[in-house]
């Protein structure tokens, strides 16, 4: 097992921010701080990761190619940021793509590079937990490093399943800790010390910087949310770890 954040001492119910009173604080205050980075986000997600980001939305793509390429699918992209997935997805795909997120700057940004690459990805402006469609639209719902920012995991579950149509797919990207030592020890000291210091530098909000590697100690092992997506009523649940076990792509079936 990786070794998780000292606070992270039972099964996580959803993300916490320090000093949120409630789940809706909590989904406020993360909201207006993803608005706040929202224009150095992609420099410092492709700086950061050093541009495995984008190797990671390309495999997920690859991943789900035979449902893309069916002109009657519908797909949904949680959390979708400034749309880097929703695009990569769109851009080779014969379905009708729809990103969704809670932060009105990511979508700005998302919207214009969608224009520029002549996408017909659409971009949906709500709360993954208050999901704004009917029971059954959609064939696939995927969420990158966004699902891990839920204020419930539960309930954010609970609408995604209620979304899919029946034998419909759920991916889930987040990252998670390398189970080997010496790995595991080098990748806390970038992800504890470095990207904090490089990314609040950066984009100038430090608050930010330091969620993100908090976030990610508190968020459920693989297995964990593996045993979460099978209570929540998903079948044929697995994961994967890649990269030497930095980030997991976790999927499942609705029956």
């Amino acid at each position: 097992m990786s070794q998780k954040n000292p606070d992270a001492q039972t099964p996580a119910s959803g993300t916490r921010y320090d000093g949120a009173r409630d789940e809706q604080e909590t989904s406020r205050r993360v909201r207006e701080m993803f608005s706040g980075i929202a224009p150095r986000y992609d420099l410092l997600n492709h700086l950061l990761s050093l541009r495995f980001d984008n190797a990671w939305r390309k495999r997920v793509a690859r991943r789900f190619a035979a449902l893309l390429a069916r002109p009657d699918a519908r797909v949904l992209d949680l959390c979708c940021g400034t749309g880097d997935l929703a695009l990569a997805l769109g851009r080779t795909s014969a379905a009708q793509i729809t990103g969704l997120d809670f932060s009105h700057a990511m979508l700005e940004i998302a919207r214009r590079k969608a224009a520029a690459a002549k996408s017909p990805v659409e971009f949906v402006e709500a709360d993954a937990l208050r999901l704004p469609f009917a029971d059954s639209t959609f064939d696939l719902v995927t969420t990158v490093f966004g699902f891990r920012n839920l204020a419930n995991y539960e309930e954010g579950l609970k609408e995604i399943r209620r979304v899919l149509r029946a034998g419909g797919e759920i991916a889930i990207l987040e990252f998670c800790e390398p189970q080997g030592k010496l790995f595991g020890a080098i990748y806390r000291f970038y992800f504890r010390r470095i990207l904090p210091a490089v990314g609040g530098a950066i984009s100038g909000n430090s608050v930010a910087y330091s969620y993100l590697p908090r976030s990610v100690g508190r968020f459920p092992d693989p297995e964990e949310l593996a045993v979460q997506m099978g209570a929540a009523g998903f079948g044929e649940v697995r994961f994967a770890r890649w990269t030497g076990g930095i980030v997991a792509l976790h999927t499942g079936r609705r029956g």
